[in-house]
Parts: C-alpha cells; structure tokens; sequence
C-alpha cells in the first residue's frame, strides 16, 4: 500500500504523519512538503519525501503517482478562492493517476449560511468530491483546542476571554486526536467508506463562560468573559493580515455554527476524545 499525505510538516498533517507509523510503515508513506530542507528528520526516518506545488501539474502528479489512499490536507490560505483552486489541481491530478481514496480534510464551519471567510471552500469540497467519481472519505474537524494554551497567558493579562460569542458554544478537537482518527480511517478498511462524512469533536462543547471556568482553574487567575465587537477583535489580531478570518469564524459561531457534538470520534478510535480541561491542564503544565 502506498499512502500519500500533502502537508507533511504543518500543524496536523506532521501528527498525522506520526500517527499513520502507528499502523503503517514508514516506507509505505509519502510525504509531500513544498520545502524539503524542513524535513530532513523525515527522509532520515525512512519516509518517502517529494517537494510538490498544488499548482505545478507535474509535480503535483509525481506525488500522487502509484497512491492508494491520499491524505488532503490543504494548504494554509486565508480565502476561498484560492483552496478552491488548489483542489481543482489535486483533483486533476488524483484523476490523472488513478488515486485509490481521497480522505480529505473538511471543517464544521460548512453550512451555506456561514459568514466564516473559508466557508464556501469547505462547503465545495463535498460536492465537488461527489462529481468526480472517485473514492473519498471526509473528516471534518472542529475547532483546534491547541491555540487556546499558548494564549493563556494573554488571557490572564486581560482577565477575560474576548471571542465575540454571544451566548452560544463552540466544540474542540486536539490535533493530536484528530490526526490519530485520520490515520486510523485512512489505514482500516471497514471505517474508509466511500462518501461517507466523519465529524470530530469531543464530548462537549463550551459557552465563553464554561470555557472562561476552566482557564481559571487550570490557570489559577480569574478569568471571566467580556467579549469584543466583531471589528474590535479582527483589528486587534490582524498582525498576519487574518484578522478578519478570525472574526469571521466567531462570527459564524454567534450564530450557533459552530458547536456541533458527535460520538464519530469514539466510533473510529473506540474511545472518546480527550476532554478540554485534561488537554488544556496536560499542555499548559508544558508552557
């Protein structure tokens, strides 16, 4: 079997690399990576490493060649159109060579009334999937519980969460635990069904107050919830010019899209998800 993962050395798909040698080995994995001098530590362990471009054809068609269960993980770009127009290529090349599986990433922020800024790519995804007549699995995350730690320390500055949230909630997943499902789904062939859609998140989801609780108790400073404006918060973290990205994805949980809870988790790995205050107590004990 020949396993093929874009995103080798980002955020998830470097833990999903790790987790797939948990079921696979090394030498059945190939690593896409756009600079492969960040990756020396994966060619010394024995993974096959191709440098690729979404958009230069050639390589991008080396990288799928021979690939019996493809890995997408996007790139990281603050628009629609342009994810929309990487997955045009990675489908023309998944096509081209004969792909076995797609098992992409997809995001709860999805639904054809969501404000959020990358919405309209994770609303295309299936869709277009489903017009290609090829093999696919999507797994849809929540939002990432990793952030959250390393911005404790702001937290207890301003002695308040701050997401323009209303009342409503948002669900978490680890990156850890969503690239242990990943590469479970991708390498047991009883859960890599075709067209089916998994959604991961852990048991709960949290109002800014109960979120506000348990930074509290794990960081031992009060910390309460003031939230700002939708325009206060997208100036204030705007340094990478994604301030608005980030509003907008807060903008899309105000209204209640972002607090999906499903047991899709415990269904692929046979055991819940880590629960949010064990991750946030475990990760801000490393700090």
């Amino acid at each position: 079997m020949r396993y093929t993962i874009t995103g080798g050395t980002g955020h998830l798909g470097s833990q999903i690399v790790k987790a797939l040698t948990e079921y696979v080995p090394a030498s059945e994995i190939r690593v896409g990576v756009h600079t492969v001098s960040k990756a020396q530590h994966l060619i010394d362990a024995g993974f096959d490493v191709q440098a690729f471009d979404f958009f230069d054809e050639e390589s991008l068609g080396s990288l799928l060649q021979d690939t019996d269960v493809f890995i997408y993980v996007p790139s990281k770009s603050h628009t629609s159109y342009s994810r929309i127009g990487e997955l045009e290529k990675v489908l023309i090349a998944a096509q081209m060579t004969e792909v076995g599986h797609i098992v992409a990433m997809g995001f709860v922020a999805d639904q054809v009334n969501n404000p959020f800024d990358l919405s309209a790519f994770y609303g295309y995804l299936p869709r277009r999937l489903a017009e290609t007549g090829l093999d696919y699995t999507i797994i849809r995350n929540a939002l990432y519980a990793d952030p959250l730690v390393p911005y404790i320390p702001e937290l207890i500055e301003r002695k308040n969460i701050i997401y323009p949230m209303g009342n409503e909630s948002l669900s978490f997943i680890s990156l850890e635990d969503s690239a242990k499902a990943f590469a479970k789904v991708a390498t047991t062939k009883s859960l890599l069904v075709p067209d089916k859609i998994y959604t991961l998140t852990q048991s709960k989801n949290y109002t800014m107050p109960q979120l506000a609780e348990i930074l509290t108790e794990v960081s031992g400073h009060e910390i309460g919830y003031e939230p700002m404006t939708l325009q206060e918060f997208a100036d204030t973290y705007n340094e990478d010019g994604g301030g608005h990205m980030l509003a907008s994805m807060y903008d899309a949980g105000s209204m209640g899209l972002l607090d999906q809870v499903t047991d899709d988790y415990q269904k692929i790995m046979g055991e819940p998800a880590t629960g949010l205050k064990k991750f946030i107590t475990e990760k801000y004990s490393e700090l």
